[in-house]
């Protein structure tokens, strides 16, 4: 890089610039559903450095529509930073001074890991609707296979929410001799019927896109875009707090006078907000991708193979947990965040519950609040002591 450095590069507490990079798992996958995936690539950022007894390493695992752009920026020109950038960094509650950080593209998605878009090597044409349904549990494993592959061993901690949460409880009952501490943010044991049903409704808007063609749109060059802007128009919705869209957006009129629209057009600001984010997200993710993501979410129940008894779940478990939920979270609320801390207190783990005042609503996991963030550098202070980084 060259010429005078951009302020966000600069920057003391940013990562700065970064480039992904691209890892072949050459390992076969034997996945849930019985099919096996010979090899697979993942996308992969990481911040910080390794230290020599390579114990330091902590793993970011990401929600629904995330990837592996979790901090900096990739290119001077970039207007926005990663999803989480402001926990990941110099300085900041998740150190890069003191912690080597891995971000992936899980398995499945659409920004530069295998998934529905890839080549099948069996046809020459992209999966499509014929890439395997993958679950929580499939992530865990590829991910160890990426570990694998870096020479890491053991994480000194996995931290995720939402989704990202399911990952890391996944983690710490499949493997435990490979995970440190277990850091679960927003995030539930299994999640509701009113959130299946809000996943099916966000299915069927992308499924009934005339362009979709039963996933096949790849070949017809065309993009099932109403349904994914209508399928995160929704999502997006259950993000939010009731109070946070009436402080927001009120019932403010974005332009106009308030008479009858019989267009249908845009009037008021938290419509003209939502169909931005709407189409925002058709530029960058992939309907197959939403499709898959949301049924992992879906058959998330780590419970099931212990007689629906999460505490047997736990019982194997060796590492320290913090499980942290939000106020105002409503999709995957306070309640069940305690119900994760119940089991684990029966199963005899170690566990530290900080409940967040917050008034944004499941999206506050990724808000630099002020208690949030106090919470997560304290505890990964004490972690990143144990490690000796």
């Amino acid at each position: 890089m060259t010429g005078t450095p951009p302020q966000h590069a600069a920057s003391a507490d940013s990562v700065g610039i970064v480039v992904p990079r691209k890892f072949a798992i050459e390992q076969p996958l034997l996945l849930d559903c019985g099919r096996t995936l010979p090899r697979h690539e993942l996308m992969v950022e990481t911040y910080g450095e390794l230290n020599a007894a390579r114990s330091n390493a902590v793993l970011i695992c990401h929600a629904l529509s995330g990837d592996h752009h979790a901090a900096g920026y990739h290119s001077d020109s970039d207007r926005k930073p990663g999803w989480w950038d402001s926990a990941i960094g110099p300085g900041k509650p998740i150190d890069t001074r003191r912690f080597h950080v891995v971000c992936l593209n899980n398995l499945g998605g659409c920004r530069g890991s295998t998934g529905p878009a890839t080549l099948d090597p069996a046809t020459g044409i992209p999966y499509g609707p014929d890439f395997p349904i993958i679950t929580v549990r499939d992530w865990v494993r590829s991910q160890a296979l990426l570990a694998d592959r870096l020479g890491i061993a053991r994480w000194a901690a996995v931290i995720g929410g939402s989704l990202g949460g399911m990952q890391v409880m996944q983690w710490a009952i499949d493997l435990p001799q490979r995970i440190g501490h277990a850091l679960i943010i927003a995030a539930a044991p299994k999640i509701s019927a009113q959130n299946i049903a809000f996943n099916e409704i966000a299915r069927q808007a992308i499924m009934s896109d005339p362009e979709f063609h039963d996933g096949r749109y790849y070949a017809h060059g065309v993009v099932p875009s109403h349904g994914l802007k209508l399928a995160r128009m929704l999502g997006h919705i259950t993000y939010l707090s009731d109070e946070a869209m009436r402080a927001r957006f009120g019932r403010v009129l974005r332009d106009g006078d308030g008479q009858f629209n019989y267009n249908y057009d845009v009037e008021f600001e938290v419509e003209s907000y939502l169909r931005h984010q709407g189409q925002s997200f058709v530029d960058r993710f992939d309907a197959n991708t939403y499709l898959l993501m949301t049924k992992a979410l879906d058959y998330f129940d780590p419970a099931r193979e212990y007689g629906d008894d999460l505490a047997a779940a736990f019982r194997g478990a060796t590492a320290r947990f913090l499980v942290a939920s939000f106020e105002a979270d409503w999709r995957f609320s306070p309640a069940r965040s305690r119900e994760i801390v119940k089991a684990l207190v029966a199963a005899g783990r170690e566990v530290t519950y900080a409940q967040i005042d917050s008034d944004l609503g499941h999206d506050d996991f990724l808000m630099p609040l002020p208690e949030y963030h106090r919470v997560l550098r304290n505890y990964l202070s004490r972690v990143a002591d144990e490690v000796g980084t």
